[in-house]
């Protein structure tokens, strides 16, 4: 049984990010933060978020506090092991519960925007104010195969960011897609699922 999650001092673990989670003892815990073992003279943190299991949700630990998803959200991706996804727009502000949640159905890891062969869907984080949308949407179809799902992500109404849903069925349209199914993921997410217009999945 994993522990509860406790903040942790500096001072106390100099080889972890202030205000990251640990669990344990003093001197040589297992850091949700790393996934190392966090003790004095340890081994520099590598990830940005951590995880453990809580009830039917995925938890992730950030330096924000934890974040879940519930299973339900999960389900509406239709994911079966051994797909492989390609994400576009990473940056700080993703979802990361979400995306550990995606990796555990699929049993594989996201993979990002350099890798070069064919993949059976894409994760693609998109705000105002980046780059065109319409351009975004015809770019990541390039190494998709036939039938994979673009799983678009804006930020949600109220939020900076966020990108009226017209300026996306636009964008979508010119680019080859419509959209199926659009919902709210996690605090600050919408997430709309395009498909080619051929398939109507």
């Amino acid at each position: 049984m994993v522990p509860p999650l406790q903040p942790h001092s500096v001072d106390i673990w100099p080889k972890c990010h202030a205000g990251t989670f640990c669990t344990g003892a003093e001197g040589g815990s297992h850091c949700h933060y790393t996934g190392v073992r966090s003790s004095l003279g340890g081994e520099e943190p590598r990830h940005l978020s951590g995880e453990h299991n809580e009830g039917s949700a995925t938890a992730v630990a950030t330096q924000e506090g934890t974040s879940t998803v519930d299973d339900a959200v999960i389900d509406r991706f239709d994911l079966t092991k051994g797909l492989v996804l390609q994400e576009f727009g990473y940056d700080d502000d993703v979802d990361f519960a979400l995306r550990k949640a995606v990796e555990e159905k699929t049993g594989e890891e996201i993979v990002d925007e350099d890798y070069g062969d064919v993949t059976d869907g894409v994760l693609l984080w998109f705000r105002e104010g980046d780059d065109d949308l319409t351009d975004f949407l015809m770019d990541v179809q390039s190494l998709l195969e036939g039938g994979g799902a673009v799983w678009l992500f804006t930020p949600k109404a109220g939020t900076t960011g966020h990108v009226p849903p017209r300026d996306v069925q636009e964008a979508a349209s010119v680019a080859g897609l419509h959209s199926t199914i659009t919902f709210v993921v996690g605090e600050g997410w919408s997430c709309t699922r395009l498909v080619d217009k051929g398939w109507q999945k």
